[in-house]
């Protein structure tokens, strides 16, 4: 190639790139949620929900009542109005709401008013306790689709949250601390080993 052609077509080349719109180089941040529920012994919740993909943390505490700064044993006592709750954060991008709740309803009775199992007073209601607008009207949503499959009336309450209560350390992965425990053996271990089952058969 003569020397002045070959000049001519790189000056040409890089004309055309300089007129090229620059492109803008993104970053993604991991922007996570928080979803608020409880389904008795928060111990339970916790357990089972953690096991989704998509979900970053699960801390137990209290919601949904009038006391402040409510400790296990004040909660017990049937008095402060508080449930026992898992707060989760979650990754929407990888699980949404929806599918959240549908892991909920599967890892709890939401037919039983006060009572999981033996666990029996207000503390183990069936409550969602949604952050904003959108997650009420997912909840509610979700509460009708799953009414559908059930002989017996939802007693869930759906009701915003005002704030959350972490409860103390000792409760917090305590299934993990703790699988030979009695009752993580009796009533937490069945729990988790059918929703791994479900989601072992979701993959396939």
């Amino acid at each position: 190639m003569k020397p002045m052609l070959y000049t001519l077509l790189v000056l040409g080349a890089l004309t055309l790139r300089a007129a090229e719109p620059a492109k803008v180089m993104t970053t993604e941040t991991n922007k996570t949620e928080r979803a608020t529920l409880g389904g008795g012994c928060f111990w339970c919740v916790e357990a089972t929900l953690e096991l989704l993909p998509g979900v970053k943390n699960v801390v137990s505490g209290y919601a949904g009542g009038h006391k402040e700064n409510p400790t296990y044993e004040a909660v017990i006592t049937k008095t402060t109005g508080h449930a026992e709750v898992v707060q989760v954060e979650f990754d929407p991008a990888v699980i949404s709401y929806e599918k959240l709740l549908e892991a909920f309803w599967e890892v709890h009775d939401p037919t039983t008013l006060n009572r999981q199992g033996n666990d029996v007073g207000p503390q183990y209601r069936s409550i969602i306790l949604y952050h904003n607008d959108a997650q009420k009207l997912a909840a509610e949503r979700s509460k009708a689709a799953e009414q559908k499959k059930l002989s017996r009336p939802i007693v869930t309450e759906i009701v915003p949250l005002k704030k959350f209560y972490e409860a103390e350390a000792y409760h917090q992965d305590y299934f993990r601390r703790n699988p030979n425990q009695a009752y993580c053996q009796v009533v937490i271990r069945p729990k988790v080993n059918k929703l791994e089952q479900k989601l072992k058969e979701q993959k396939r």
